[in-house]
């Protein structure tokens, strides 16, 4: 677990290290561009999530033994509660965004063109 963990960490350097931030643009340029990395990761988080829950439902119908089916239930139950977790916060952040007139243009639509942009 720690290399996969450690892999993932590397791999993501050289997306930091071309990053387009330059210091003139000060702490608001900073947080716009953590925003729009975590604009594009979340969508990633929670399709994975989604596809855990989906993976521990045919567990539940495929095995036969009492025990595992209980295991694959009770990750059943947390998927769900971290779908809607994950998805409720994203809805939250969004209704204060527009709230509050802070919507700096990500987080609650993402445009597949927008994926590419950090590689034009």
């Amino acid at each position: 677990m720690k290399r996969i963990l450690s892999s993932i960490i590397v791999s993501a350097f050289p997306i930091i290290a071309l990053a387009q931030y330059s210091p003139d643009e000060g702490v608001g340029g900073l947080f716009m561009l953590v925003g729009s990395w975590i604009g594009m990761i979340l969508p990633l988080i929670i399709a994975l999530a989604v596809v855990w829950f989906i993976y521990e439902v045919f567990r539940y119908t495929i095995v036969d033994n009492e025990e595992d089916k209980t295991q694959a239930k009770r990750q059943m139950i947390w998927g769900i509660f971290g779908i809607f977790v994950m998805v409720s916060i994203w809805g939250f952040v969004a209704i204060l965004q527009s709230t509050f007139g802070t919507d700096m243009g990500y987080g609650s639509s993402i445009d597949i063109g927008d994926l590419f942009a950090p590689f034009k």
